[in-house]
């Protein structure tokens, strides 16, 4: 089993692809809580260079609300990342699974929130 939702762009840049993802995040109930440019990061901490990579900690308030009512300490797996990344032929984003990411904790009401975010996220990646 995958643990991202996949798609790639080519010949488009990171910021056109940044932009269109968060509109199609917020489209489907989504906020980007969390911005995280490793690239920036890890020049600054490592003195590395790498191609454009960002973070972005997507939170949909309403299934956030109800996966922590169901299951207290889900919050440690929120929010769900969705990643940008500059790639040879574009651009590519990646957004967690989250059926993927919950099936180290048994319980069956989570799965279904799980599952119910995943088509969210699905649609949100197609829209982009």
């Amino acid at each position: 089993m995958s643990y991202t939702i996949n798609r790639m762009f080519k010949d488009t840049t990171l910021e056109d692809i940044d932009a269109r993802t968060r509109a199609a995040l917020s489209d489907n109930g989504f906020g980007v809580l969390t911005e995280i440019d490793v690239k920036v990061t890890m020049k600054k901490k490592l003195d590395v260079e790498m191609p454009a990579y960002r973070i972005l900690g997507a939170c949909n308030p309403k299934m956030a609300y109800h996966a922590i009512g169901i299951e207290p300490r889900v919050g440690a797996m929120l929010p769900c990342n969705v990643i940008l990344r500059e790639v040879e032929d574009g651009v590519e984003v990646s957004a967690i699974d989250p059926v993927a990411s919950m099936q180290a904790i048994e319980n069956a009401e989570l799965r279904a929130v799980a599952g119910d975010v995943r088509d969210l996220l699905e649609k949100a990646v197609a829209a982009i």
